[in-house]
């Protein structure tokens, strides 16, 4: 009878509205919603919209794919994440860090590049629903600058090839730097100058807007400052809009002056599910299992890095804003995100730090600016794909060079080394493996971190003093890697110096015990006994205390705190 009235409580918990809100995030604000939120998601929307096309079609370049793919990826997110989002700031799209994942695994075929999208979905919504957010703690923060720097310097050099409309450069980076070079002198001159003319007005307009100041109240000024904002915050569309009318009045008098987009598909993607094999040039069918297996690495990087970009930015703008978000919950809209995505020929996403810079900035106050952002990236794909034929090369180069420019953070360097110098290991590993292959940086990134991790916990501090019995305060929990050096310390210290000597063990700080430390705890109060010296546990919290007495340990002896194992000691000195 209780069994079932717990059953019965348990399902009511399941089908209750709380848990329905805490799935269905739209739930807590939407019976709020009022006129004055719908104008702000409004005017946020349109702005991330003018600034997410462009990229949009930038980032497609950087995967290697035809532009139309950056924008089939970046309208889904602002739907979905309206539904299942926690942070009223975040954009998901497509960005420079995934473009770039995206390229080395699948090479530019967009076949493989929507299947991997549903992949990496199915892993993200999986890790959601178990509620593995924790395993992105693993990842440290020199690993992730590492690989932030140096996708950034991948991503901007990779752009150069375009400043210069040359063609037949490499994707590996250190043959595109070698081939970059060695082609300078087939550089067109129309292109050169329009990407640097580009350059230098998206910078200009950037440190125009981060010199605004509201210093003056006149209304003029107030109203000038509006206008500097919003040219400067939609300053991609701008320069790719006035780029595009450039190209296309050369054009029209049959000046091939310009490397342009060229043809793009037209129209709204077909709703249909992702392809689960492939065909090679040469007529080869490639199954699921063997793409799968291309994949490799990448399947397990890819998901992990979409997550934690996209967390990272959500806590960052929660904290700034102040507002919670759940880890989880973003793990499981980013995941629905990318299935749902797939569906509609896009290749995997995330959150976007510029654009959730635009929205916070432009005063958003709900997800729901999100869905006007993919109305303007739908209405995009169905009425000015032609428009994008005479968009050049080099105006989009010069968007991800600026986009990708702030992520070059030369001052973690010195930071770190200030702090903690050790950390410099992981990050240059991570940085300089990136170059090699995106996947080995972080892999090999997390190595060493773990690496560290792992010798911190081998090789424990031990603070040993001398009250005339030795005092050995441990800093940290006993696990099975410091076993060793522990007993190398008390045998060192006590048992092999003449007379031999008693220790009592400060514990206060220990807060975990296993097995292993047991075994090497029995054979030591051996040791002790056999040397008629004694080993004496002082401050053992309730827990660890519950534990070494079930093992019923022979001679074991223990005190509540470190002042009364030295009083018993001294009395047992005296005694003897």
């Amino acid at each position: 009878m209780e069994r079932r009235l717990m059953r019965r409580q348990s399902a009511r918990r399941c089908c209750s509205y709380n848990t329905l809100k805490a799935w269905l995030p739209i739930l807590s604000w939407l019976p709020k919603y009022n006129l004055k939120w719908l104008k702000m998601d409004v005017l946020a929307g349109l702005t991330v919209g003018l600034t997410t096309v462009p990229q949009a079609l930038a980032y497609a370049e950087v995967a290697g794919l035809p532009v139309q793919f950056g924008l089939y990826s970046a309208f889904m997110g602002g739907f979905i994440y309206t539904f299942l989002g926690t942070s009223k700031d975040v954009t998901l799209g497509p960005t420079a860090i995934m473009s770039l994942l995206c390229s080395s695994v699948v090479g530019g075929e967009p076949h493989r590049a929507v299947l991997l999208s549903l992949l990496c979905g199915l892993i993200q919504a999986v890790m959601a629903l178990l509620r593995l957010g924790f395993l992105l703690d693993f990842i440290s923060f020199p690993v992730i600058k590492g690989f932030t720097c140096a996708a950034a310097v991948t991503i901007g050099f990779g752009q150069v090839k375009n400043i210069l409309g040359i063609q037949g450069v490499p994707q590996q980076f250190f043959l595109e730097v070698y081939y970059t070079f060695h082609k300078i002198p087939e550089a067109r001159i129309g292109d050169v100058v329009l990407g640097l003319i580009c350059l230098a007005l998206l910078v200009t307009l950037m440190f125009m807007k981060s010199s605004l100041t509201s210093d003056s109240d006149s209304t003029c000024s107030m109203y000038a400052r509006k206008v500097v904002w919003a040219v400067a915050t939609m300053r991609n569309a701008a320069v790719v809009i006035a780029a595009s009318l450039i190209a296309f009045s050369w054009e029209t008098y049959g000046n091939h002056v310009f490397t342009i987009t060229g043809k793009t598909t037209r129209g709204l993607p077909p709703f249909r599910p992702p392809p689960t094999s492939d065909t090679t040039a040469n007529g080869t069918v490639v199954s699921f299992g063997e793409i799968v297996e291309d994949f490799g690495g990448g399947l397990a990087v890819i998901p992990f890095m979409g997550l934690l970009e996209s967390i990272a930015i959500a806590k960052a703008f929660a904290s700034q804003n102040d507002y919670r978000i759940d880890a989880n919950q973003e793990l499981l809209a980013i995941g629905v995100t990318n299935i749902m995505g797939s569906f509609v020929s896009a290749y995997p996403v995330t959150g976007s730090f510029g654009r959730t810079a635009v929205n916070s900035q432009t005063g958003v106050c709900t997800p729901a600016g999100g869905v006007v952002t993919s109305v303007i990236v739908l209405l995009s794909l169905a009425f000015l794909m032609p428009a994008f034929y005479y968009i050049p090369k080099a105006s989009l180069a010069a968007v991800i060079i600026c986009a990708v420019a702030p992520m070059v953070d030369y001052r973690v360097v010195a930071k770190m080394w200030r702090i903690r110098k050790l950390d410099l290991l992981p990050f240059f590993v991570t940085f300089l493996m990136s170059f090699w292959e995106v996947q080995y940086g972080i892999v090999g990134g997390i190595a060493v971190s773990g690496a560290l991790l792992l010798y911190s916990m081998a090789r424990p501090h031990i603070e040993v003093t001398d009250h005339g019995v030795l005092v050995m305060e441990l800093s940290s929990g006993l696990t099975f890697p410091a076993t060793e050096y522990l007993s190398h310390i008390i045998h060192t210290r006590a048992l092999q110096v003449s007379p031999p000597r008693s220790v009592v063990l400060d514990c206060s700080h220990v807060s975990v015990i296993d097995y292993t430390v047991i075994s090497e705890l029995r054979d030591l109060l051996r040791q002790f006994k056999l040397r008629e010296v004694h080993l004496i546990f002082a401050g053992l919290q309730p827990s660890i205390l519950k534990v070494l007495l079930a093992a019923d340990l022979e001679g074991l002896r223990h005190n509540h705190s470190m002042d009364e194992a030295l009083q018993m000691e001294s009395r047992n000195l005296l005694d003897d």
